[in-house]
């Protein structure tokens, strides 16, 4: 398991053991490594900024170590609503399933949430230098297009090389960078489908072409 607090000299000792270590979730490989990057939290500015047509400037990320705080509503009294639960995936499934609705569960498998036993809720800014990920997703973000498209295409196929000990940990970074600056120039502001579909192949393809070169001689934390 990666620990936030640790230094930045001791993330490229990662191992995918370590990174496929989640302390509360049960996820697939891929998430999980990406909440080990914290790309999973760049990835979810951009959908925000979508789905609710904020402004990238009015986007934050907080670090919640508990998992138990999954959304929070601000009313214009300043109160704030907040649905909470253990990190369990089929509870959010299931209130997905039923909205408007809610469903009556006699026989809930899931443990319900006991607060005494919580005891703490704690929450953090997060740390841009250790986790560059967040920061390169605000940037594709702002450049728009296919540059969205791009940056969660390298990011799979890193993720990938990374689970195949092909590249490290901090690699995963680096490769992300590099192909999302090399799509600069070819950057497509409105993009056809088509066009989307094809800078998605071609930034798994330069991300996978990086692994033999020499672009990882100068560390993204550096």
């Amino acid at each position: 398991m990666i620990n936030r607090d640790w230094p930045v000299e001791k993330l490229k000792d990662v191992k995918v053991a370590d990174a496929l270590k989640h302390p509360n979730w049960s996820m697939g490989k891929k998430i999980t490594v990406d909440s080990a990057t914290l790309f999973n939290k760049g990835l979810e500015v951009i959908e925000a900024h979508y789905l609710f047509g904020a402004d990238y400037d009015d986007i934050d990320i907080v670090i919640h170590p508990q998992s138990i705080i999954h959304s929070m509503i601000e009313t214009q009294d300043s109160s704030v609503l907040a649905q909470l639960g253990w990190p369990d995936m089929r509870l959010p499934i299931l209130y997905t399933l039923s909205w408007p609705d809610r469903v009556y569960c006699s026989e809930i498998t899931w443990p319900r949430l006991d607060l005494c036993k919580l005891g703490s809720l704690t929450f953090k800014a997060p740390d841009n230098v250790k986790y560059p990920s967040m920061n390169l997703a605000y940037a594709a973000g702002r450049s728009g297009g296919t540059m969205t498209g791009v940056l969660s295409a390298a990011n799979e196929k890193a993720v990938e090389m990374f689970i195949d000990e092909k590249i490290s940990y901090l690699d995963i970074f680096k490769v992300v960078e590099l192909t999302c600056q090399k799509h600069q120039d070819e950057l497509l502001t409105s993009p056809s489908l088509e066009e989307i579909i094809h800078y998605d192949l071609w930034a798994r393809e330069y991300a996978a072409s990086l692994q033999s070169s020499s672009s990882f001689s100068t560390p993204v934390l550096a």
